[in-house]
């Protein structure tokens, strides 16, 4: 009686979890998501107060624009919307007829005087976002790939500025270029700064690689399928410190990890919005950007990550920016992932569908309770900043909280070493989903991506040892925050216990399973009901193809996955816990020279405080007008005594 009783209750429960899943997810693909990316209307007059100081440094007569061709009439129409006493409305949604005749006339006076070069826009067209791509060893036609993508997508390419962050000197497998060339020859560099000059700034890492140094350089990207268009891209290099770049022994000169990639903007845009003391690569990064954006800084409100090997489809950007616009809780969201090479080998073909059942089910089902768990660093949208009313914000990705954490750089337990070292892209979302906990993460299955997967078992077996370590460890750390979204079993909370249980628990799951199957076939008396549950977990994302993308194909990709369930519940699983204690990147990307076993996070030597200076953006300003007096004076001396 007491077996049949926790038998029942175990099915009940089991059953209850899958079919809610199921019922939630379509739910989101029917009613939610159609309405979370439509376009509205809208005219949003906002100002940041956080870099005020720098706006009136533009405006003052002393301290001119950093160089005679830049006009910042974006950063003046957002001072007088501040000036302006209905700028009080500037965190709510308003239609184009809502503008006084003052607001009207002061637009058209800046549009009809501005320089042709100049990027103003309609509000309606959308938020300057940040298309940042973090590239290593990737070679010329990724990369190609990649940017023709975002500089194609049909979001305006005025509200759109594409920063490119390679990490290190490295020269791929293969390649005969290294990395930064290969970007750096795609691109129309402006001469309007000279030569680009390594610039010191404070790196993620422990002991004397704290102190890197980084190029700038800034231009114009032209799309191969349409060179009439020219997207604003900065690109910066991580070349390291002088004794790096000469020192034989260092294989990769600047390298500091994805991490420091993300945290170079994430850093920048902090100092900006909170007027902070800046770095000197800060600085040149302000001015590069400013210069060829036609707007600073503190204007761009989103940032898009995209890796160098991913393709986004040209309508995707939009979606993105349009579900940011009509929600302003949205904090992070994400789109979906489609595999480029699917039929490549049997390694790829065994990923499409899990690819596809990790989007439709699992983040449709979380983005009912606004707390997505995990935004895929390949594919993925922040927001850094929202707006509050009266002019204020909330600083969002750029929140001290999440930069000083994510920007640890003492890693020295199991613990943060799996955090920080192997799954960056999904901690930097737990930060987010703890730090924010009433604010939400989404996806947005309209934005799609395609990228290409491991076509070796080699490859995915260390790729997924990353994946399912980090994703370990970054559960425990949600399962901890109480603020989520529900309350006890439907509570955000109650999901993230199940999805740990689960994922700890998978190689047991499919060893009872096999005993399941054999046992049927074996013996005279088969148990029905664990058959019913398992023909019901296993059948079920059958049925949510026809009732969401009605993309019959993948119920043959779906075939070949259930095929292969062994490999993805066992052997996967069992490799990644025999393997908690390696932390190295694995074969996913090789570089000349590397065997995939090195690690960027290990201590070498100390880092000198004073190696780095930090000022105020006005100081760095003064500094080097004061620096361009002198020569001009040195000039003029030369001149006269001959």
């Amino acid at each position: 009686m007491a077996a049949d009783v926790v038998m029942w209750t175990g099915l009940v429960m089991i059953l209850g979890l899958v079919f809610a899943k199921f019922i939630m997810a379509v739910i989101f693909a029917w009613c939610l998501s159609p309405r979370l990316a439509q376009y509205r209307t809208r005219i949003v007059l906002q100002t940041s107060g956080a870099a005020e100081g720098m706006r009136q440094t533009f405006s003052n007569q002393e301290l001119t624009s950093l160089s005679h061709q830049d006009t910042f009439v974006g950063a003046s129409l957002r001072s007088h919307a501040k000036r302006s006493p209905r700028s009080a409305r500037s965190a709510e949604n308003m239609r184009p007829g809502a503008l006084t005749s003052e607001e009207q006339d002061f637009a058209k006076m800046l549009v009809e005087n501005m320089d042709a070069e100049a990027a103003v826009l309609d509000p309606n067209d959308g938020l300057y976002t940040i298309c940042m791509i973090t590239c290593y060893s990737e070679g010329e036609q990724g990369l190609r790939t990649t940017l023709d993508s975002i500089s194609l997508t049909s979001f305006h390419d005025q509200k759109k500025l594409i920063f490119v962050v390679a990490d290190g000197l490295i020269t791929g497998s293969g390649e005969t270029r290294s990395t930064p060339d290969i970007v750096l020859s795609m691109i129309e560099e402006d001469e309007v700064f000279g030569r680009a000059e390594p610039k010191s700034y404070i790196a993620v890492a422990d002991g004397e690689k704290q102190h890197n140094m980084a190029r700038v350089h800034c231009g114009l990207y032209r799309p191969t399928e349409d060179e009439q268009r020219a997207i604003p891209i900065v690109l910066v290099v991580k070349c390291g410190t002088a004794k790096e770049r000469s020192s034989e022994g260092v294989k990769k000169p600047g390298n500091r990890g994805k991490r420091d990639s993300q945290l170079i903007v994430m850093n920048f845009l902090s100092r900006v919005c909170f007027d902070d003391r800046m770095t000197e690569l800060d600085y040149e990064i302000f001015a590069k950007m400013t210069h060829i954006g036609g707007v600073t800084p503190d204007a761009y409100e989103l940032v898009l990550m995209v890796d160098a090997d991913t393709r986004i489809l040209p309508d995707s950007l939009t979606y993105m920016v349009h579900a940011m616009m009509n929600d302003t809780k949205i904090v992070g969201l994400c789109g979906e992932t489609r595999i480029d090479n699917k039929a490549q080998s049997w390694v790829t073909a065994i990923q499409v569908f899990e690819y596809y059942i990790s989007h439709h089910l699992s983040k449709a089902f979380e983005s009912m309770f606004g707390g997505v768990t995990c935004l895929p660093g390949c594919f993925c949208m922040y927001r850094i900043k929202a707006p509050r009313g009266d002019g204020l914000w909330v600083p969002l990705l750029v929140n001290p909280d999440i930069v000083n954490e994510y920007a640890e750089n003492v890693v020295d337990t199991l613990h943060k070493k799996n955090l920080l070292l192997l799954g960056e892209d999904r901690f930097l979302t737990t930060l987010i989903l703890r730090t924010f906990p009433r604010r939400k993460m989404m996806f947005v299955p309209q934005a799609r991506c395609k990228t290409a997967v491991p076509d070796k078992f080699s490859v995915l077996l260390s790729q997924r040892r990353r994946w399912i370590n980090s994703t370990v460890h970054n559960l425990l750390e949600l399962v901890l925050v109480g603020d989520l979204c529900g309350t006890f079993c439907f509570s955000m909370q109650f999901v993230v216990a199940v999805e740990l249980v689960g994922t700890v628990s998978l190689p047991a799951a499919i060893c009872f399973t096999l005993y399941l199957l054999i046992s049927t076939f074996v013996t005279a008396n088969p148990q029905i009901i664990p058959l019913i549950m398992l023909a019901a977990i296993l059948g079920l994302p059958a049925v949510l193809i026809v009732f969401t993308s009605r993309h019959y194909a993948y119920i043959f990709w779906m075939l070949i996955y259930l095929l292969a369930l062994p490999i993805w519940n066992f052997v996967l699983p069992s490799y990644a816990y025999w393997h908690f204690d390696d932390f190295s990147w694995g074969a996913t990307r090789v570089v000349v020279g590397e065997t995939g076993k090195d690690s960027h996070g290990d201590k070498e030597g100390r880092f000198e405080a004073g190696a780095v200076r930090l000022k105020k953006w006005k100081d760095w300003e003064l500094e080097r007008r004061q620096l361009l007096r002198t020569m001009a004076t040195q000039v003029a001396y030369d001149v006269a005594i001959h």
